[in-house]
């Protein structure tokens, strides 16, 4: 039963990472996508692929850096949107 589930857990966690690289996906689409939480991405694309597939690992690690440094931008837009569908009335 160990055996079964240590290889659903990493096979979840070579598609999450080919996921990401695939759609340049944040780490909260991800989640979405496979129904999981946010820590259990970081979880499987943080440790348990850096084990399973260092050069896929590389790839997920890029883009996870480079979401993380927009972050403040997306955050920063959607509160604008936010706040000019309210003045608009909408």
């Amino acid at each position: 039963m160990f055996i079964i589930v240590k290889a659903l857990v990493e096979t979840r966690a070579v598609r999450l990472g080919e996921y990401i690289v695939e759609n340049k996906a944040t780490v909260r689409l991800a989640a979405k996508k496979f129904g999981i939480s946010k820590s259990t991405v970081h979880m499987d694309v943080a440790e348990r692929l850096k084990k399973l597939s260092p050069s896929l690992y590389s790839e997920v690690r890029e883009i996870l850096d480079v979401n993380k440094a927009q972050r403040h931008i997306r955050g920063g837009n959607a509160t604008k949107e936010k706040y000019e569908s309210l003045k608009n009335g909408i």
